[in-house]
């Protein structure tokens, strides 16, 4: 399925142009405005997960979220301890 596209005008360097053209030319991209459009998606992926990845690294530096982490941990210990004896068991059963 196609997706839907709008024509724009974007002003580039000139040796990106060049680049870009050379790689269309070497069979790497379908066609120039192909190759910007997936140049773009990737840039967008790279920006959410350095978002989510500061997210979660802020996540380190919260003393409520850790205690809380280690209270849950320390509260399935014993179901954690349980699961592994019951996966060795099952594995020598083989």
């Amino acid at each position: 399925m196609e997706e839907k596209t709008i024509r724009t005008t974007l002003s580039l360097p000139a040796e990106l142009i060049e680049a870009t053209d050379l790689l269309v030319q070497q069979g790497k991209s379908k066609n120039r405005s192909k190759f910007i459009a997936e140049a773009i998606r990737k840039e967008i992926i790279a920006i959410k997960k350095a978002e989510i990845d500061a997210a979660f690294g802020n996540m380190a530096e919260d003393q409520e979220y850790q205690s809380e982490a280690l209270q849950i941990e320390s509260e399935f210990v014993s179901a954690s301890w349980e699961a592994l004896q019951l996966g060795e068991t099952t594995i020598e059963a083989r």
